[in-house]
Formats: structure tokens, sequence, C-alpha cells
């Protein structure tokens, strides 16, 4: 997990099969539904078994969901529940400001917001506005069809 991600996990409960109920520092409570990620790796198959799932619990200093010696970090369960419950997270904006190569200072500039909201924004310190991931990809749409006719002129 990142030094630089705020939400703290503060308790987790496991519901039915394979979701978990999160309450977070900024006190949101998101559900999780991790299946995908237990089915799609080897080393958490044992978290298939109810029995085991249900043992889950938060890791020392709120840093993630710990089941004996498996673990999964806050911030990934932090933007799973926050992209299932339809919001954007700072992962996604992590991976558009990737996909682009833009620096904070780039996306900033793109965004036509401050870099210390960039920064805000990618270390989930203050929830992402819809409008600004609109923005995102409309500037990505926008910069591929730019490119898109440059090629094309050439």
């Amino acid at each position: 997990m990142s030094e630089f991600f705020y939400p703290r996990l503060e308790a987790v409960e496991a519901l039915s099969p394979y979701v978990l109920r999160t309450r977070w520092s900024t006190n949101e409570v998101l559900d999780v539904n991790i299946e995908p990620v237990l089915r799609k790796t080897p080393d958490f198959t044992a978290l298939l078994e109810p029995e085991t799932f249900a043992k889950a619990h938060v890791a020392q200093w709120g840093h993630g969901v710990e089941w004996f010696d498996t673990e999964l970090g806050a911030d990934n369960v932090y933007a799973w529940g926050k992209e299932q419950a339809g919001e954007v997270s700072h992962q996604m904006l992590d991976a558009w400001m990737r996909r682009n190569s833009l620096s904070l200072t780039l996306a900033a500039q793109a965004l036509g917001i401050s870099r210390r909201m960039v920064s805000y924004y990618r270390t989930a310190h203050k929830p992402i506005p819809k409008t600004i991931w609109l923005a995102c990809l409309g500037w990505e749409s926008l910069s591929r069809e730019q490119a898109r006719k440059l090629h094309t002129a050439v």
C-alpha cells in the first residue's frame, strides 16, 4: 500500500460469500465484491471457503483486510469499493495519467485545476468529482482525435 494513501480501514465485516462491508476513516461504508480477485489469484484460493472468508479482519493500523497469512491492501479494497459503487477511484485517475504519460503538472494543465488537487485525487485524499473524471475522458478522446488527424494529414 502506498505511504501516501489516505483513507484508513476502520472496520470490515464478511457478508455474503466474497462481499466485504468496509468502513473507512472518511466515514464511507463500501460493500466490496472481491470474488473476481479471489478466483483469478491462486494465492487466494483458500479464501473461497466460506468459513475462511468469514474470518476477515482489519490488518494492523488499518492498512488492509487480513485472513491469517493472506492480505488485501486497503488501497485496492477502497478503489474496488468506489468503482463498484459507481464512483471514480484514485486508481482510475492514476491509470488515466499513466495511459496518457501525464505528470502531475501536465494532468493539472489538461484538467484546468491545480497540481495539488491532482495529487489529492490521485492519492485518495479527496474524492474525485464526476466532472473531473468526465474531463479526463473528454481530454483523452480529443487527444486521440487530434493525433488521428495529424497522422491522416501526413
